[in-house]
């Protein structure tokens, strides 16, 4: 019997104030939640097929108490919890140190407060990184991080996503790294280490088709399956087949809206596949996850980052050339309010 290749599955539980937060819309302050219906949806969602994966969780949201019961159900049915920051602002990377410290250090309080678990993954929002997040992640004893989105769209999504905003000008700049700039498209589709004088970290990024390095994420197939679902389907078992032939294991990304549909969630329509109403989204998903299980065993990303980590084989050392300049975070929430 042949034993299957690994693929990771993780979940980023964006709540929807982050998306409005990010999005420039008002209210967002008030932390308008829909943890309630996802947590529960993805989880048995997982369960009926014995996954095993990683959610990302907001601080923020794990420092609510309308959002604990929910978070507290993740961690009690034994998926991997991850550091998603504790603002979720895709502008972190911009932030001295000092203060990407207190970030995460406030994120794993609350985070583990609420579910059991202290992160040893990281994934920074809108895919952001830095080298002082680097710097961050291995003081802190991290094992992996799962930020990295090698990909040459990430200034078209950015620019299609502003004309859906109203964003001022300066909202704009804070935001311009949204999603990666096209540099992105250069870095590695296998996992990797990155190395910062003598320290190493393991980096596992998201997965985009090997070879052309366009998204293959499961919101990208809702998106496409709106002109078609077959035509959807087959662009990601092409993913997979050539996965298959450059050996590369794929990490899936989802998110909370690939378990939401527009009769959920009316006022987050400026994401083109809320279009599709919940229960057809969760055949499609079903679909996606079931292609992805034909050709690999399915695990959490800190179980596959061990099984990477323990293999013979040494993985390609890089050093980061990440180069952003500083913000204070006083000036992004002012510029929030």
């Amino acid at each position: 019997m042949t034993t299957k290749p690994f693929a990771s599955l993780s979940l980023d539980l964006d709540n929807k104030w982050s998306y409005m937060k990010t999005h420039g819309d008002p209210g967002w302050e008030t932390y308008p939640t829909y943890l309630e219906t996802v947590v529960p949806r993805a989880l048995k969602f997982f369960g009926e097929r014995n996954l095993n994966v990683t959610f990302f969780i907001v601080g923020q949201d794990a420092a609510l108490d309308k959002n604990r019961e929910p978070l507290a159900q993740i961690g009690a049915a034994g998926h991997e919890i991850g550091n998603h920051s504790f603002h979720h602002e895709p502008w972190l990377h911009l932030y001295p140190e000092i203060e990407i410290e207190a970030e995460l250090a406030q994120a794993e309080e609350a985070i583990e407060r609420v579910t059991g678990q202290r992160p040893k993954g990281f994934r920074g929002p809108g895919f952001i990184f830095s080298n002082e997040i680097l710097r961050v992640l291995l003081s802190r004893g991290y094992e992996y991080d799962a930020s990295t989105f090698p990909t040459y769209l990430g200034p078209l999504a950015r620019a299609y996503y502003f004309m859906t905003t109203n964003l001022t000008k300066e909202q704009k700049e804070e935001r311009k790294e949204l999603f990666g700039r096209l540099s992105e498209g250069f870095r590695p589709i296998k996992p990797y280490r990155w190395q910062l004088d003598d320290k190493m970290l393991l980096e596992i990024p998201v997965t985009t088709m090997p070879l052309f390095k366009v998204p293959i994420h499961v919101s990208y197939i809702l998106y496409l399956s709106l002109y078609s679902t077959n035509l959807a389907l087959l662009y990601f078992r092409i993913a997979l087949k050539l996965c298959r032939i450059t050996k590369t294991e794929p990490s899936v990304l989802l998110h909370p809206l690939d378990f939401l549909g527009g009769d959920d969630m009316s006022d987050l329509s400026f994401f083109p596949a809320m279009r599709i109403v919940s229960e057809r989204k969760l055949e499609i998903v079903s679909d996606i996850l079931r292609l992805l299980e034909e050709h690999y065993t399915v695990v959490s990303l800190q179980e596959y980052a061990r099984i990477v980590s323990a293999r013979a084989s040494g993985l390609p050392n890089i050093k980061p050339n990440f180069s952003s300049p500083q913000i204070s975070r006083m000036r992004s929430l002012s510029s929030e309010s």
